[in-house]
């Protein structure tokens, strides 16, 4: 007999999702209202001004995508890629296989930047590869690899690009609030990022922004982009609306995750971005000090690890999948599996938004001493 669904609560400190903060769960359980109701529309307007807040950007295309993350990836290169454009993508990691892809399937001419996981995008390899390859015309890169908990250098490796005459598409979905991101001042073209990592928001809606240069390649297409859905210039017809400000329908926008989402940014400006960075720091360095207490050993080195996605070494002979699933069973706590190259190897440990906080530390380091014994 079917009955209604009961998760069992936990702690999520994996990859993601990450704890949802109560005043987000608030938000979502409020009454539903049409996607073109004028209400709705003043929200709207409020989410774009509170990513731009977040992206540290003044880009007018800019707007949350009704689909996570990977769906901003697939429409950053579904727009800006035309069939036969070179496009330039670094890997160290899984998401940058998957930009890598994305331009494969789009009929780009792929060119790949490859460095060894756990190890930062190499800015000198990008440099030869762009003046290897002039004709290229997009960079695309991960700023928080979410499979090796490794953060690159945006700001290095999109004034690369600039110089060569490329536009650049960041992957900052596990960066965004969590770590320094500056869309305008660091001349990032496409950037974008989903609600389920430093945001504290359920999975399910991303964050994208494109700058005028970005926007203007759209507008000079000679095809059409891949993507229905994810057509940024009908996507605005309804974000953003006409010369008079009517909206056109696109698709009926998912309203009570727009809540969250607006609710996570609104509490992303109540704290403050340079403190969002901060509580990240310290709880990281919390974790770090409380795991190396008990001779765990961290992957990544301090000079450019993600203090939100911790890569930890599995000591030797101890059974990594079997010590995730006591931790889930015995202490409701979920902790992440290693991918690629990391597989079986690491457990990836996430302090992101409201799991951020010292009562995880503690209860991360209590299970795992218990569980390691």
């Amino acid at each position: 007999m079917n009955t209604s669904f009961h998760p069992t609560p936990r702690t999520l400190m994996g990859p993601g999702p990450s704890d949802v903060h109560p005043r987000v769960l608030g938000a979502m359980g409020k009454a539903t209202i049409g996607h073109l109701d004028p209400e709705f529309v003043g929200l709207m307007e409020e989410i774009k001004d509170l990513m731009r807040y977040t992206f540290r950007t003044s880009n007018l295309l800019t707007l949350p995508l009704s689909a996570p993350g990977s769906a901003a990836m697939e429409a950053a290169y579904a727009n800006l890629l035309e069939p036969g454009d070179k496009a330039i993508v670094c890997i160290n990691g899984v998401f940058g296989m998957r930009m890598a892809e994305n331009v494969r399937r789009m009929g780009g001419e792929l060119v790949t930047v490859e460095d060894e996981w756990g190890t930062q995008v190499d800015p000198e390899k990008l440099l030869a590869a762009l003046n290897d390859n002039p004709d290229a015309k997009i960079v695309g890169f991960v700023h928080a690899e979410t499979s090796t908990g490794v953060c690159s250098d945006v700001k290095t490796l999109c004034g690369l690009a600039k110089e060569h005459g490329c536009l650049t598409i960041v992957d900052s979905v596990t960066g965004l609030a969590g770590v320094e991101l500056n869309v305008d001042e660091w001349q990032a073209d496409v950037a974008y990022s989903g609600t389920q990592k430093c945001l504290s928001a359920p999975p399910g809606i991303s964050l994208i922004t494109f700058s005028q240069a970005a926007a203007d390649r759209v507008k000079a297409r000679n095809t059409p982009v891949q993507s229905w859905f994810l057509d940024v210039s009908l996507l605005m017809a309804y974000w953003e609306g006409g010369q008079g400000g009517g909206r056109t329908y696109h698709h009926t926008a998912p309203v009570n995750a727009m809540y969250g989402l607006h609710e996570a940014l609104l509490m992303v400006k109540e704290e403050g971005l340079e403190q969002s960075w901060e509580k990240h720091r310290t709880m990281h360095a919390s974790l770090y000090e409380n795991l190396s207490g008990l001779g765990l050993e961290f992957v990544v080195d301090a000079s450019y690890r993600l203090p939100q996605l911790n890569l930890v070494k599995v000591p030797e002979g101890v059974d990594e999948a079997a010590v995730r699933q006591q931790l889930l069973q015995q202490f409701n706590l979920e902790i992440g599996a290693g991918l690629g190259a990391f597989a079986g190897k690491v457990w990836r440990i996430g302090l992101m938004g409201y799991s951020a906080r010292q009562e995880n530390v503690q209860l991360c380091t209590s299970a795992l001493r218990a569980c390691l014994s």
